[in-house]
C-alpha cells in the first residue's frame, strides 16, 4: 500500500449529491493510501439513525485520528454548509488542512444509483427519501475553499490522480507559507454539531 507524504495532515471531506460515487471514491481512496477511514453511514448503522448521537461519535473518531497526525478520509454528512464548516473547524482546532472533494454527477445517474443501492425500500419510499435528501443538499461555493471538484462518472484513476495533483499544489504552497491558525483561540462549541 501507497502513504501519502504531506507537510501537513490533512481531512478529506467528500461532498455531493446522494449517489454521486462519494463513498466509492472515499473507500478507495483510503484503501490506497491506507488512510484512516470514517464513514458516517456506518456511524449512524451503530447509532441506530439516531444524528445527534452519530454527530458526537464522528467528532469523537476525528479526534482520536487527529492525534495519530495521519491524513484522513471523511465520507457523509457534508450536505450542507453549516456541516462542512463544522468538520473544517474541528480539524483546523488539531492542526489539520482540509481539502473538500466535491463529486459531481448529473441527478438521473445519481438517483438511479441511489435507487439502485437499496438504502430505502420501495421504489416510490426511495423515490421521495432521495428526493428529500437532494433538496438539503447545498453545493460547496468559493468561500470554502480549498476544494477539487472531481467526476463520479470518471475512472478512479483519474479521479484520484485530480486529487493527488491538487494535495501536490497544497503541500508546495505549504513549504513557502506559515500556518494561520492560532491554536490558542478554542472553538465555538455553538458552530461545530461535531462537538456536544
Amino acid at each position: 500500500m501507497k502513504s501519502l507524504s504531506l507537510s501537513q495532515p490533512h481531512l478529506l471531506i467528500t461532498v455531493g449529491i446522494p449517489g454521486s460515487g462519494k463513498s466509492f471514491f472515499a473507500e478507495k481512496f483510503a484503501a490506497t493510501f491506507s488512510a484512516p477511514y470514517v464513514k458516517y453511514d456506518s456511524i449512524m448503522k451503530v447509532t441506530g439513525q439516531n444524528i445527534a448521537a452519530s454527530d458526537i461519535l464522528a467528532g469523537y473518531m476525528l479526534r482520536e485520528l487527529f492525534k495519530t497526525g495521519h491524513t484522513i478520509v471523511f465520507d457523509g454528512h457534508t450536505g450542507t454548509r453549516a456541516e462542512r464548516t463544522a468538520l473544517k473547524d474541528l480539524a483546523t482546532a488539531s492542526g489539520y488542512a482540509t481539502l473538500f472533494i466535491w463529486v459531481q454527477t448529473d441527478e438521473a445517474t445519481a438517483k438511479l444509483r441511489f435507487l439502485k443501492s437499496g438504502k430505502a425500500k420501495g421504489s416510490r419510499a426511495a423515490g421521495r427519501h432521495y428526493d428529500t435528501l437532494l433538496s438539503t443538499f447545498s453545493p460547496p461555493n468559493p468561500k470554502e475553499h480549498p476544494a477539487v471538484v472531481i467526476s463520479g462518472k470518471h475512472t478512479y484513476a483519474t479521479q484520484v490522480k485530480a486529487v493527488l495533483k491538487n494535495l501536490t499544489l497544497t503541500k508546495q504552497i505549504a513549504r513557502t507559507s506559515k500556518p494561520v491558525h492560532d491554536h490558542s483561540q478554542p472553538m465555538s462549541p455553538k458552530r461545530n454539531i461535531f462537538i456536544r
